[in-house]
Order: structure tokens, then sequence, then C-alpha cells
């Protein structure tokens, strides 16, 4: 995507920065994302959105009155972690609670929830709504599995609008759920997306071929079919629109909003004619459009693509739906003066959460510990290592069937982790202590599931080793296995479903075993790397049953799960790096 030399670990960063440069009377930056540049009013409602960069407008864009308070900025297409959301909604929360709108997406469901739970032990009254719009993404009876896509802006314009209006918190969630329930989308792609950095695109669509359903995230479509003139697309679109009409709507008093959204790459004149034809379908099947946007709405970084969205309005909806809005990148009707703080005068402190972790990386300072805390950090080193040469290879496998970021993630997460267990380390911190900041930094620089798994595998890790009265084979044995169960608590796995936990579980099995059988804890963990990567490699024989991968199982069949395999890989460095004589490491899968 990117047409000057970029670094992808940074380039979110340096986006966000120059999105708040660029939009001084509008938003500042705090750690984990951008809110409004003046906090809202005493007992307001803070509305909090985000998820991955690469959608602008969504979700930074979308900050200002009448919108969201707040948005939490992940990396490209990665969810932001649950400090980041934690630190978000912190800074914007002024009495009134918070209300998480975002969408359904499992790396932004766990993170977000986890996030929310922070903040209510605060004191913070949270609520949680997750956007499913999308119609391509699971069938009309389960839509608690559909995800989010450009139909997020209706629900978040008028949640927004109705805490600007000062509606309470059981309000402002009761109306979003409503706009959410009545809002449907459905898009189709030309063209794959590219990374920034990356040479080629996630996927691609055949030259004259148009890939229907696909995803934000550059997800492949769920089917193909011939590109079509305007006329036909919009049939297309607006047919299997409207065969979703909610069942409170009479067929005969419809009236709606229309998004017409284009992804990156598909521009305002082809968006015009496309609209016309929508126009046309919709006033033939007598549907009454009281409002529209035509536009970049929700991108998907330069992917060619169009999609389609419509909410079916009643009185309240309509009226929050054409309320004032004032944000860098969405704008109507025109708001009464109200003190709110000018550029300069927002208080120093309340440009950060007192006590909240540092969201990036701090600098390794060395340090002494002991000979197994030194261990511990050259097998966390090997991990770096390994990861990074893994990186395209994990990039690879995750664009099968999903977004392509995991190996970009995983190095992130490595590093934040590395970098903070040192810092930890360096401060006088014990062994439980490491692995506990490690996990906390791992999610926060990681994103996405994976972020959120690892880091609560870590710190499940260092609460057991914190429990333990020595530091040997059975409480590291006990300390995996609390790790293994952190990872299926959070996210909801089991082994057969295609995800890390079919490599993790064969490791804490294999390593209790070996324990108990009197092997050395170095014969055990080699032992225990072999039997999770031959897991991880069995993994290209299952479906996957959970995650961005579901909708697209059979394409990743014959494809190992990048999770099981970028954990395997790792258990595999770590191992090594105790242990001089083994150092090979396993050649890239084909």
């Amino acid at each position: 995507m990117t047409h000057l030399p970029t670094d992808p670990a940074d380039f979110a960063s340096q986006a966000i920065d120059g999105f708040v440069q660029a939009h001084p009377r509008h938003v500042r930056r705090v750690d984990g994302g951008v809110v409004r540049l003046a906090p809202i009013p005493a007992g307001q409602v803070g509305v909090v959105t985000g998820g991955g960069s690469g959608h602008y407008p969504a979700f930074a864009g979308l900050v200002g009155r009448g919108l969201a308070a707040g948005a939490v900025c992940g990396n490209i297409f990665a969810s932001p972690s649950a400090g980041q959301v934690y630190r978000v909604g912190s800074a914007v929360e002024r009495g009134g609670g918070l209300l998480l709108a975002f969408g359904n997406y499992a790396g932004d469901m766990l993170h977000f929830s986890l996030g929310a739970e922070r903040l209510r032990h605060q004191g913070i009254d949270v609520r949680i709504v997750a956007v499913t719009d999308d119609m391509a993404s699971a069938p009309a009876d389960q839509p608690e599995l559909r995800r989010g896509i450009a139909g997020g802006l209706v629900v978040y314009k008028i949640a927004g609008a109705a805490a600007e209006a000062g509606l309470d918190l059981d309000a402002v969630e009761r109306l979003a759920r409503k706009a959410n329930g009545r809002t449907r989308s459905l898009g189709v792609a030309f063209s794959g997306c590219t990374l920034p950095g990356a040479s080629e695109p996630l996927f691609t669509v055949p030259q004259q071929r148009m890939a229907i359903g696909m995803g934000l995230h550059g997800e492949p479509g769920l089917s193909e079919g011939p590109i079509v003139p305007a006329q036909e697309l919009a049939a297309l679109l607006v047919d299997r629109l409207l065969a979703e009409r909610p069942a409170e709507v009479p067929q005969s008093q419809q009236r709606v909003v229309v998004l017409l959204n284009g992804l990156g790459n598909f521009k305002y004149e082809e968006l015009f004619a496309l609209f016309g034809a929508v126009a046309a379908e919709l006033d033939a099947a007598g549907v009454v459009m009281a409002d529209c946007e035509c536009g970049e709405l929700v991108t998907s970084l330069d992917m060619a693509g169009v999609s389609l969205s419509v909410c079916w309005l009643d009185g309240e909806l309509e009226l929050l739906w054409m309320a004032a809005a004032d944000s860098p990148a969405y704008r109507r009707g025109v708001f009464e003066r109200h003190p709110e703080a000018p550029a300069g005068a927002v208080p120093a402190e309340e440009l950060t959460v007192p006590g909240a972790p540092a969201a990036t990386p701090r600098p390794v300072t060395a340090g002494s510990g002991t000979a197994d805390q030194q261990a511990l950090l050259e097998r966390m080193r090997a991990v770096e290592r390994e990861l990074i040469q893994r990186q395209e290879e994990l990039g690879g496998l995750d664009a099968v069937a999903g977004d392509g970021d995991h190996g970009l993630g995983m190095v992130r997460g490595i590093q934040g982790a590395l970098s903070s267990a040192a810092n930890t380390l360096a401060g006088g911190g014990s062994t439980a202590a490491l692995l506990i900041e490690a996990g906390e930094a791992w999610s926060d620089q990681g994103g996405g599931t994976s972020g959120a798994l690892w880091g609560g595998a870590l710190m499940a890790a260092g609460q057991q080793i914190a429990s333990a009265d020595t530091l040997d084979g059975d409480s590291i044995a006990a300390a995996v296995a609390a790790a293994l169960q952190a990872v299926m608590a959070l996210g909801k796995a089991v082994p057969g479903d295609k995800t890390m936990v079919d490599a993790l579980q064969p490791f804490s099995d294999r390593l209790g075993a070996g324990v108990q059988a009197g092997e050395s804890l170095e014969q055990a963990l080699h032992q225990a790397a072999a039997a999770s990567f031959e897991a991880a490699l069995a993994t290209a024989q299952l479906l996957p049953r959970l995650g961005r991968a579901r909708p697209h199982g059979e394409r990743s069949l014959g494809h190992p799960d990048p999770g099981a395999m970028s954990l395997a890989y790792s258990l595999m460095a770590a191992t090594r790096s105790g242990d001089p004589a083994v150092s090979s490491s396993p050649p890239p899968l084909p």
C-alpha cells in the first residue's frame, strides 16, 4: 500500500501521530489512541470506539462532538490491547459511564472485554455493543457471529448523538443495540489490499471477477462472480439487503439511511455512478431514502471494493441520525456553542492516565538477576530471533484465511515482552513479576487475539510461579498448565478448534509427564516442544471453528494454524537456548 519506505512495526503509530497533528481542533493524543480535544461534559456518557488501524476514517476520524469521545487505535488490522482500551476509557470517562462500541472480531471482543473489566474495577459502569452488520459472515439466524463493517458508522453516530443529548448509559446502550439490530451491510471486492511494507496483496481476485462478501481486514470473499455493470451490482446488493428487512418494519413503511462505502481504491466517480443505480433500485422497491452517505466511510487500506449498508429507521433513530456531529472525518449540522476548552487549555495531567502502564516498550536496562532469571531472558531472546526469522512465513499462513498480520503481531509482542522483562529484572523484580510484566507488555504490543492470549498465558504462569515454594520442574509444569487454562478460558477454545491450544496442550501434557517420570527439566522441555511442533503441523487437517478464519474454513485445509505454529516455533527456540548442543531450527514451511 505504501509508496514511501515504511517500517511496518511503526507505521500505525506514525500515522496516528500525524493524524492528530493534522486535526488540532478536534483531537489530542493519549496513550492508546485519541480523544476529543476538550473533555466531554461532566456526567455525559463516553462513547468509545476503536479497532485496528488501516480503516480510516474509522476509527480515529469519528472522534468529536455528536460521535465518539475517544477511539482506541490498534496496529494495522490488529485489535488494540486491553491496556489501550483501559487507558483511553479512563481518559474519556467523566462520571456518566462508558459505552464501548466496535466490530465483532475475536481479538476486539477479547481485548475490549478485558479492558472493560479493568475499568469496572475502577468503579466505572461500562457497557459493550459489538457491531454485527455484515450479512456475508454468518447466517441471519446467527447474528452474534456476524462481523462489523461499514454499518458501524450508524451505530457510533446514533450512540454518540444520544450521549451528546444527555441520555443516560442505559438509554445510550439501548439505542446503540437497536441501531445495530436494524443495520445490514454487504460488500464486494475487485482486488486485495496490501499491508504497509508488503510487496504482495493479502489475497487476489481473478481478472474480471469480483469477490462477494469480503472482510475489512482483507479476508477473502465467500464467493466470486463476474464483474457486472452498476445497475446489476446495485440490484444484487439491494435485493440481498432488503431480504433481511427487520421483522418489526412493515414492508410498506421502509424508511432507511443508506451508506455507500468505498473501501480505499474504489473512487468517488464510480461510487456516484453506483449510487444512482442503488437509489433507483430502492425507489422501485418502495423504500424511502431518508438520508444517505456516499464516500469513503470505512476503508481497507488500498482495497478496490465497495459496500452498501442500510439502516431501517424509526422516529427516535432518525432524530439521532440527523443530529449534529463534528469530527475530523464526519460533520453535519451546527452545534450551539457550549463551554469547551480551547486548544492549549487542556490540563497537562489529563494527557495521560495516572498509574497506567506504558504503551510502548521501555529501553532495556542492564541488570544482574539470578542465573535462572538470566537464562529465562536468554530463552526469550531466542524466541525473538526465531519469530523475526519466521515473520513472513507466519504472515503467509495467516493470509490463507485471515488478515496476514500474525507474524508482525508476534514480533511486536515478544519485543515488548522482552523489553519489559529486562527492565523488571533490572529493578530487582522476581521471576513471577518478570513473567507478569512481560505478559502485560505482550498484550499491549502484540494486539489482536494472539496478543491477548499470549499476554494472559504469561501472566497466568507468573501468578502460578508466585504461589510456588521453589522454582523446579514441578512448579514450571504447573505454570505451563496454568497458562494453558488461561488461554482456553480467554479464547473459549478447546483442542480440535484449530488454534494455539492444539499446540499448547501437548506441550503442557508432555512436560508434566516428563517431570513426573524423573526426566531432567531440559530433556522434558525438549520432548514437550517436539510434541507441540508435531501437533501444530497436524492442525493442517483441521477446520477452524473459532475466530476470523471460521467463515473461510475450507481455504485453511492443508495449512497449519498460524497461532499453533508460532507457539510451536517459540517453544522450540526457547528450549534450544537451554541446551547449546541443540541449535538447529525447523526448516520453513513450504
